[in-house]
């Protein structure tokens, strides 16, 4: 799931999928309705990516919160974010029981559920490809570090070949000659 394309658009209801960037702003679809125009560029904008809860401990990226709600549902639809107060608080504490309740607003629990709701309408709700992503991720860095390890034994063969090459060139002098 790449939440790196998926807007979230101030005063605009819904998520909106970022097709192309313009001179002045970007190029979004709805969610809702199918709908394409443009975002500009003074509109406050974010990207689900960059999205977070706050926590007792540490902020909890969007993501995770999704993923903890869609473990929490199998994979079904959350409730309805028109659902009472009361009952949007004791779910979300179900699904991340740290939160901070002074500064996650029943306003933000609602946005993160009707958000959830629409990411599954549309399936783009796909966790297992993340994890498999992560594993993939894993092994290339393994695989860079060891060819770091090994790096160093190239340069200096490459920096003793360099030096036999110098010392083995004849040493030239310029001088001028005045007429």
């Amino acid at each position: 799931m790449d939440l790196s394309k998926i807007l979230s658009i101030s005063g605009k209801p819904g998520l909106y999928k970022m097709l192309t960037q313009t001179k002045n702003g970007l190029v979004v679809e709805s969610f809702i309705d199918g709908k394409r125009f443009t975002a500009f560029s003074h509109e406050r904008i974010s990207t689900l990516e960059e999205i977070s809860v706050y926590t007792d401990d540490e902020d909890m990226p969007l993501r995770d919160v999704l993923k903890a709600i869609f473990e929490k549902q199998n994979g079904e639809a959350a409730i309805s974010h028109k659902s009472d107060g009361n009952e949007l608080k004791s779910f979300f504490e179900e699904v991340v029981p740290n939160y901070d309740k002074e500064n996650v607003y029943v306003s933000d629990i609602k946005k993160v559920i009707y958000w959830y709701n629409q990411l599954h309408e549309q399936k783009l709700l796909e966790f297992k490809e993340e994890e498999e992503g992560k594993e993939k991720k894993e092994e290339t860095e393994k695989k860079a570090v060891e060819k770091k390890d090994k790096a160093p034994v190239i340069k200096k063969k490459t920096e003793e070949k360099m030096k036999k090459v110098v010392m083995r060139q004849p040493h030239k002098t310029f001088s001028r000659k005045d007429p």
